[in-house]
């Protein structure tokens, strides 16, 4: 069981487009502005949707939504090749981001409760750590086989490939088994439209007074928002890459260090695990100066740095993730975990109105290294705000 959840969460990253639609969209046209209101949207979307699916999540089957989740995307990238417009590159991050709050919350507590159904949570941390690092090994091959699939049949080609990896993606999350006691219960539930629609608003208040009222539960919601949304800012490292001076076809080459740093970082996180609170922000503080001096460099060689500091992130990001999900305690886990999406959401679009705004002025160099600003300021809120690891925590993991 766990190694087809892996596989979801990988397939998810084998998108041969990511490396590329940022370049898709300026050749088509658009500005650094324009495309900075494509993220915004993306994120808006996300925002809206982000919460009421988590509260879905908990009163519905999570597999099924797993599963829409990834046909979602799939459309989304097909309207990207099919319509290059403005209008169609919108409605394919209104699908992505749809998908993403679909899937954002939806697969944590789904990973969780169904290692709780076995007695097997001291396992999360663990298998989210090797899902999240076999998520960026894709990523990796995806940005790897990009470069030849834009040689030998341009973005429609890799277009293609990405939409066929989320069909396949949409089939694993079709075999993946869902506890019973769990399905019976949301049955149970759902004896009509209306008894429904109860039981989803109940969830809904569940989750948010818990993240409300419960203070270890908040800081740690708040934690995890604020680390996501820092992620945003490597939708422009093609963008970056092209500043200085890289051409088209080794730009995916230079992204694949800061995903391959990424995997690295999310293998370690299960180990991990149980770092004091204190070693881990001085982790964020080494991010900050790593992005940032890479960001300033003017060279292609600058993405090391940038690399190094992103695959540590992913370890914080990934831990924070995991001891959320051990201070949760009541039934709305998705809801509660997609709260924490909502707010990275605005954390998100912060950044990208912040870059819309800023390249009107900055070169995009300037621009990533003034984000890291809020990174650095973040490693002196993680002590504060990090829960500690649960005692019982362990790194092996039995495949089932």
């Amino acid at each position: 069981m766990s190694v087809r959840m892996i596989a979801f969460e990988a397939l998810q990253d084998f998108i041969p487009l990511y490396p590329l639609y940022q370049l898709l969209f300026a050749d088509h046209g658009l500005s650094a502005a324009q495309i900075s209101t494509l993220f915004v949207i993306w994120s808006a979307t996300g925002f809206v949707l982000e919460v009421p699916s988590g509260a879905w999540a908990d009163t519905y089957s999570r597999r099924k939504l797993l599963i829409l989740g990834a046909l979602l995307s799939a459309v989304g990238y097909a309207a990207w090749i099919s319509l290059p417009s403005y209008a169609g590159f919108a409605l394919g991050f209104v699908l992505w981001g749809t998908s993403s709050a679909l899937i954002s919350g939806t697969y944590e507590a789904f990973v969780y409760d169904e290692l709780a159904a076995r007695d097997r949570t001291e396992h999360f941390p663990t298998i989210l750590g090797r899902a999240r690092s076999a998520s960026f090994v894709m990523n990796l091959a995806a940005t790897a086989l990009a470069t030849p699939l834009f040689d030998l049949g341009g973005y429609a080609l890799a277009g293609v490939v990405s939409v066929l990896s989320c069909l396949t993606q949409a089939a694993v999350a079709w075999s993946l088994p869902e506890a019973r006691a769990v399905e019976a219960a949301r049955e149970s539930d759902e004896p009509g439209v209306r008894a429904a629609f109860a039981a989803y608003l109940a969830m809904v208040k569940s989750g948010v007074a818990e993240v409300l009222t419960g203070r270890l539960v908040r800081r740690a919601v708040l934690l995890v928002a604020l680390l996501g949304g820092f992620l945003a800012f490597d939708e422009y490292f093609p963008l970056l890459a092209r500043e200085t001076g890289a051409a088209t076809g080794v730009i995916p080459l230079l992204i694949a260090g800061t995903v391959a740093a990424q995997a690295i970082g999310g293998a370690l996180a299960g180990p991990a695990y149980k770092l004091p609170a204190a070693t881990l922000a001085t982790g964020m503080a080494a991010t900050a100066v790593l992005i940032a001096s890479g960001a300033l460099s003017g060279s292609a060689w600058g993405f090391l740095p940038i690399a190094l500091g992103y695959g540590v992130m992913q370890l914080v990001i990934v831990v924070a993730e995991s001891r959320l999900q051990d201070a949760i305690t009541g039934p709305a886990r998705a809801t509660v975990t997609s709260v924490s999406g909502l707010f990275a959401e605005v954390s998100a679009i912060a950044v990208y109105g912040g870059f819309a705004l800023g390249s009107l002025w900055f070169t995009m160099s300037v621009l990533v290294a003034a984000l890291t600003i809020p990174v650095l300021l973040t490693a002196f809120v993680v002590p504060l705000t990090l829960p500690a690891p649960r005692s019982s925590a362990s790194a092996e993991v039995t495949d089932t």
